[in-house]
């Protein structure tokens, strides 16, 4: 193991657009000088709300890494930006780098502190509507379903696939791209994978509204998790904070979501998610 006193933390789906999210921001601070903070997208909405948030966090800990959520990649009416699909993405790339975030596209950043060494790889990975409602065998199915219940992600409206020809075909390339790169890491090296959607069909069992899972993820990743090596799988994206186990790894959905679904926990919100060293529940040690 190595040593060291900092903490692999992490956290999601922030959405300064309210005014209550932006005030956790404000006050977040790492636990130690040593501290990484893993931001598993759904910052903002806008380029100058997200260059706000990473900005002041990179301030404040020793490394930012970002992963981008579907929010970040709309082309929203309110944001000055108009940039769309991989062009919104590249632009967001080139901000993270000019503010020292970590991203899909660097080096994967090795962690040596406790419960390390890994390697933490930020991915950006879309979805394919290849998590199907009960029934349905085809998108188009889906989206038939999604609409006669009026679940229906803004992406639809929002979230352009630019220059690609939908959605599903640029998570197909960005899926096929990513595999390239962690298979080129060393076999003995464990990961932890940070990713806006699960890498998993599973925690999308507890939606309340079931047709939603066809906006968070692919079944491309199924493996993923036996294939890889995490020590853990970060994630957001479903606003429904807590961990899971999946097949003997873990699963850490990090959302703090917006101010009236938080407002109803008894967790206080914008709490870090520590990742490594793994928490120990108070009840076990």
């Amino acid at each position: 193991m190595a040593g060291g006193t900092g903490h692999l933390l992490a956290i999601s789906d922030l959405h300064i657009g309210y005014a209550e999210n932006r005030a956790l921001v404000e006050r977040m601070e790492p636990e130690s000088a040593d501290d990484w903070l893993l931001v598993a997208g759904d910052v903002a909405e806008t380029v100058a709300d997200i260059r706000w948030a990473l900005k002041t966090l990179a301030s404040r800990f020793r490394k930012v890494v970002w992963a981008p959520g579907n929010h970040e990649l709309w082309t929203h009416p309110k944001d000055a930006n108009t940039l769309r699909g991989a062009a919104r993405y590249e632009h967001l790339v080139e901000l993270c780098r000019d503010l020292g975030v970590t991203t899909p596209e660097d080096p994967y950043p090795v962690w040596d502190g406790p419960g390390g060494p890994v390697a933490v790889a930020p991915l950006f990975l879309l979805y394919d509507y290849s998590f199907l409602p009960s029934g349905c065998t085809t998108k188009d199915e889906g989206l038939a379903y999604a609409h006669s219940t009026g679940v229906v992600c803004s992406d639809e409206y929002l979230l352009h696939p630019d220059p690609y020809p939908s959605r599903e075909a640029w998570c197909r390339a960005r899926v096929a791209e990513t595999e390239r790169r962690l298979a080129l890491l060393p076999d003995d090296l464990p990961t932890v994978l940070v990713n806006h959607y699960p890498l998993d069909r599973h925690p999308t069992d507890v939606l309340w509204y079931p047709e939603f899972a066809m906006w968070c993820g692919t079944r491309l990743t199924a493996d993923w998790h036996r294939r890889f090596r995490p020590a853990a799988m970060v994630y957001g994206h479903l606003h429904i904070p807590r961990t899971t186990w999946h097949e003997g790894v873990r699963f850490e959905e990090v959302s703090v979501g917006y101010p009236r679904e938080w407002r109803k926990r008894s967790i206080p919100p914008g709490r870090l998610r520590r990742i490594l060293p793994m928490e120990v529940p108070a009840g076990d040690r």
